[in-house]
């Protein structure tokens, strides 16, 4: 199935879900990812969830974060050249939902760079079991990707589990090294040192 065809058959599935559907569902995305071992950094990259697609909401990790005492970057995006710019979240911090239903932060916080982040957690419409994923087809994310650390652990969080059929990857596509599920965690990656205690 080509990528616009699975992006198309998933994002009608997401629609589908109820808003209770999906808060519950992303309190257990929440729950799994509590169980990996995956704490002991400090620089976290969060994406804001956009309401309207129904996207895991991030509130929850957001909560667990703050709790731990984390720092947390959140990005703003330019949609002339598809590039993110990524701030340092603070008391401080402004977010407005921009036209396409995307809370960003306002353009004068503190800037952080790519290299500096340690986890990064990925929106993705769908997945495979070799850790490719499909987004909105913009781009963003893996032009970001690139230029984060190849040990950065980048962590997809999805309502559906990897499709046992491949992706086909486009040649700048950056994979996953992890996938959270409600139920269940996905692997992609044997080097990454995980203790999933489930």
């Amino acid at each position: 199935m080509l990528k616009n065809e699975l992006r198309n058959k998933f994002k009608k599935l997401r629609s589908q879900l109820s808003p209770k559907q999906v808060e519950d569902y992303s309190l257990d995305i929440a729950n799994q990812l509590l169980s990996l071992d995956i704490w002991d950094h400090n620089m976290y990259h969060l994406f804001l969830s956009i309401e309207q697609q129904k996207e895991v909401q991030t509130d929850f990790i957001l909560h667990i974060l703050q709790g731990k005492d984390k720092n947390v970057i959140v990005s703003r995006s330019n949609f002339e050249d598809y590039s993110m710019k990524h701030y340092l979240l603070t008391d401080n911090t402004v977010l407005k939902t921009n036209k396409w239903g995307i809370p960003e932060p306002s353009d004068n916080g503190i800037l952080i760079s790519e290299d500096l982040l340690d986890v990064v957690f990925i929106p993705l419409l769908a997945g495979d079991t070799n850790g490719n994923r499909i987004g909105y087809g913009k781009g963003f994310y893996d032009r970001f990707l690139k230029k984060c650390r190849p040990n950065t652990l980048k962590i997809g969080l999805s309502f559906y589990h990897p499709l046992t059929t491949t992706i086909t990857p486009h040649k700048d596509d950056v994979p996953l090294n992890i996938m959270v599920c409600p139920d269940q965690v996905f692997f992609f990656d044997s080097a990454v040192d995980t203790n999933n205690n489930n």
